[in-house]
């Protein structure tokens, strides 16, 4: 026990600072916009960092480098499809969005925006918006909480509901503390982390083999097919894993970062950073996972435990490479991935359930203060939900997370485009399109599964075709919902 004591001294340390970090952002939390949105003043460099961390949770460092090491490089399609949907993301969403939520009445929450947009009086809108939302960022939490529970539980030899438990309050503490500045600022610490931690895990993999020969052989040996980027797939199989691009249109956690940035013209330099970040830790992840194949063929003595759960290849590899005190570091990274889309999930969920529900429907008048705390304790709420879920100690990261990714990228993925873009767009074909998008990607998975056909592609293109009919049949929108539409397309082309 006494060799894992600087490993659990270094998560510690990692865990006590990131509670401090929550209690500097709640000297700074003065009212609700602040506590979910951070006052809309976040820079190029936090909101690209926040956004990279945010987005690549838990399976980044266990289920990608998982998905590898048993298949080969044929997983690397889905590096590719997220590669380019962030770059699309960045570059046709984020701007916009920061713009259009402020003209339309300063909306603090994607359902607000919905509403606000066009002029949804009846609230039904937000309301279903507002319920999608809270469905699948309870499954998308889940993911996180195994993520968490599943760490904790191989580095210390933990029973899974303990190591669940422990993982859920690290985070838990400083989102319900410090709002979206602690997320913000800690995710930008976490995604120093990983980049870290990720690239450094695969190079002193290979400076285990004597030359890349040896690495060559190895990998021959465990996987002849696992250098062939097509390996078995389909052409359905590449088009479904290249489909998870899809999904970054949609995802409220990702979105939220550039409703919340200074000024649209910080986008650009926030891009390159944070695609920058991404596509090396994608690749370093990528190569844990690939050259892992080949370590644990030459060093089969240490191969059982990923080879009954390949997801903990990332963790065996550090552990067994690194002197324990620089292990802790490098596994404190797995816990970063964790806690920081962990930590954004909640809080969206929490503004969702504050703003959307409890302010629009019960209490119009609540001071800012009350709404801080309700947003607080709906944070526990969330939480507690999310830790239900993942009781199941058979659950998988990268499943639940293709699950949440596919339903939020069907449901808003078009919802959004187009209401960025096309200002013929109803309310009607805005309400049924993300109604569409967000059965057809539950119907698919339940029931059509089989055709091994991702269902984001399905739900995502009948979601749009919705919006489009829809809104073609209907009344066109008033002249106030087209004027101000026409003012946000205005600011964003004088101001990028």
């Amino acid at each position: 026990m006494s060799s894992l004591n600087p490993t659990l001294i270094t998560f510690l340390f990692y865990i006590v600072a990131m509670v401090i970090i929550g209690l500097m952002a709640y000297r700074a939390t003065t009212n609700f916009s602040d506590y979910i949105l951070g006052g809309r003043r976040l820079g190029s460099f936090v909101t690209a960092l926040s956004a990279g961390a945010s987005d690549m949770s838990g399976w980044l460092l266990m289920g990608l480098p998982g998905a590898i090491y048993l298949s080969g490089l044929s997983e690397i399609w889905i590096a590719i499809g997220l590669i380019i949907g962030a770059w699309l993301n960045w570059l046709v969403v984020a701007g916009r969005l920061r713009v259009h939520t402020e003209v339309q009445y300063n909306a603090l929450t994607l359902p607000d925006y919905f509403s606000n947009r066009f002029n949804d009086q009846k609230k039904v809108l937000r309301i279903v918006s507002a319920f999608i939302i809270l469905i699948f960022f309870a499954i998308y939490c889940a993911s996180g909480m195994v993520a968490g529970a599943r760490l904790f539980e191989s580095m210390f030899d933990m029973p899974y509901s303990t190591a669940l438990w422990i993982s859920a309050i690290a985070t838990i503490s400083y989102v319900f503390i410090g709002g979206f500045l602690a997320v913000s600022w800690t995710d930008t610490i976490q995604a120093g982390l990983m980049i870290f931690a990720l690239l450094l895990t695969p190079v002193m993999v290979l400076l285990s083999f004597s030359d890349m020969t040896q690495v060559t052989l190895a990998l021959e040996a465990a996987r002849p097919q696992a250098t062939n980027i097509i390996g078995d797939l389909s052409t359905v199989a590449i088009i479904s894993l290249l489909a998870w691009g899809l999904g970054y249109f949609g995802q409220p956690h990702i979105l939220v970062r550039f409703m919340a940035v200074d000024s649209v013209k910080s986008i650009p330099n926030a891009r390159r950073i944070g695609m920058t970040w991404m596509i090396l830790c994608l690749g370093g992840a990528v190569a844990a996972g690939y050259y892992g194949i080949a370590f644990f063929q030459q060093n089969p003595e240490f191969a059982s435990i990923v080879n009954n759960n390949p997801e903990t290849v990332f963790m065996e590899l550090t552990k067994i490479l690194f002197n324990p005190w620089v292990a802790g570091i490098i596994l404190a990274a797995i816990l970063a991935a964790v806690m920081s889309t962990l930590s954004c999930q909640l809080l969206v969920c929490s503004s969702t359930l504050t703003e959307d529900f409890y302010k629009s429907l019960l209490r119009k008048n609540a001071t800012q203060k009350e709404l801080v705390w309700v947003g607080r304790f709906m944070v526990l709420a969330i939480a507690l939900l999310a830790i239900g879920l993942a009781s199941n100690p058979e659950s998988k990261v990268l499943g639940l997370v293709a699950y949440a990714w596919a339903g939020f990228g069907a449901a808003f993925g078009p919802l959004i485009l187009l209401s960025l873009f096309w200002k013929r767009m109803t309310l009607n074909g805005a309400l049924f399109g993300m109604i569409v998008g967000a059965v057809v990607v539950i119907v698919w998975k339940n029931f059509w599964s089989d055709t091994g056909l991702y269902e984001i592609i399905p739900g995502f293109i009948c979601s749009a075709l919705t919006i489009i009919i829809v809104s073609l049949l209907g009344k066109a929108p008033n002249e106030e919902i087209t004027q101000r539409f026409d003012e946000a397309d205005r600011l964003y082309k004088t101001t990028k």
